[in-house]
């Protein structure tokens, strides 16, 4: 295992601290479990706290111009303070709960183009300073795994992955940025789209899916593209006719902006295998539309996305109904309390 030293302030000769998380990929509203070890410097030290940073690197949105950001998804306060002796090794187990609105990081077991890392901080004797970053592996929720599936075998297949800065107008979105998932249009849609975006928004109820598609030039007089939402409890996820959803969903938002002449309806066809990440067909032409939805300046009444804790729970939600708009109610959001001392905040 390899230290790596707590930059300046702290100086030379100060503890040096190391991250370790867990090899088995974690999933949004789940466990992120990992070790700290710390090793003391030339003297004792007071270590007044201890945090942990779920970082993203996010780009700007298509169109809009700039280039990746770091963002900080969450903010884990672990408890206790303590004095590190000279040249004393400690470790330190941790295990938080991660946001429900967490990027994925890999699907069908392929990793995405998508950067997700956690860092540790170290607050000693007024001053502090930051470790380096560890990748963290996110793999999707089964609602959100088994929509991809039967988008796949209905022939939209994997094209890109990104995260984008931004709020979703009128959803439940918590996170100060969402993830968007492209996809190739199914052969049959190819003259009314160019690519199908979904992007999803967990909750401890469930997961708001958002499908949009960038529409080519000329098809619609109006509007950055077709937009639908729909509610799925977690419990749906084994329930469901995930093929028939995923072809009724498509048209439907097809239908709901004027396009008369729908593909007909999918067979069952023959089986396909599920597309990996970066083995994709021919690109059709670059998307130039937005993400989905407008993107509206954050609310100040919402809180503040950054702060959570080392071990805190999930506020009870009722299950949601299924297919149903969101209307973004807190009850319907998921929420971790604060550490004592760090007042209310969300993850």
């Amino acid at each position: 295992m390899v230290f790596t030293k707590v930059p300046a302030p702290l100086g030379r000769g100060g503890p040096s601290l190391d991250t370790t998380l867990m090899p088995k990929a974690a999933l949004p509203g789940g466990s992120l479990t990992g070790q700290l070890q710390l090793l003391g410097g030339n003297a004792d030290c007071d270590i007044d706290r201890l945090t942990l940073e779920l970082v993203a690197q996010v780009g700007a949105a298509p169109g809009a111009g700039g280039s990746a950001s770091e963002a900080v998804c969450a903010r884990f306060t672990l408890p206790g303070s303590f004095r590190l002796g000279r040249r004393e090794q400690r470790s330190l187990l941790f295990d938080v709960r991660l946001p429900w609105e967490t990027p994925v990081t890999e699907l069908a077991g392929a990793a995405l183009d998508v950067t997700l890392d956690v860092r540790a901080e170290l607050t000693a004797t007024g001053t502090r300073g930051r470790s380096d970053l560890v990748p963290l592996r996110v793999a999707p929720l089964p609602v959100q795994d088994s929509l991809l599936a039967a988008l796949d075998r209905l022939g939209f297949g994997f094209r890109s992955a990104r995260l984008e800065h931004g709020l979703i107008h009128g959803t439940s979105q918590r996170l100060p940025l969402y993830q968007v998932i492209g996809l190739h249009p199914a052969p049959r849609y190819a003259a009314v789209m160019r690519e199908l975006q979904v992007t999803f928004l967990a909750n401890p109820g469930g997961v708001e899916v958002i499908l949009e598609a960038d529409k080519p030039d000329g098809l619609f007089a109006h509007g950055h593209g077709l937009l639908n939402r729909h509610l799925v409890s977690h419990g749906d996820a084994d329930r469901r006719d995930w093929d028939a959803t995923a072809e009724v969903w498509v048209r439907q938002m097809v239908a709901s902006h004027g396009h008369h002449s729908l593909p007909a309806p999918s067979g069952p066809g023959p089986t396909r295998r599920r597309a990996r990440p970066g083995r994709q067909g021919a690109e059709p032409a670059p998307s130039t539309d937005h993400g989905p939805g407008s993107v509206p300046p954050a609310d100040e009444g919402a809180g503040d996305p950054l702060r959570g804790v080392a071990s805190g729970k999930q506020a009870p939600v009722g299950e949601p109904a299924a297919d149903v708009p969101h209307d973004g109610s807190p009850a319907q959001r998921g929420a971790v309390t604060a550490a004592p001392g760090d007042g209310a905040g969300q993850a």
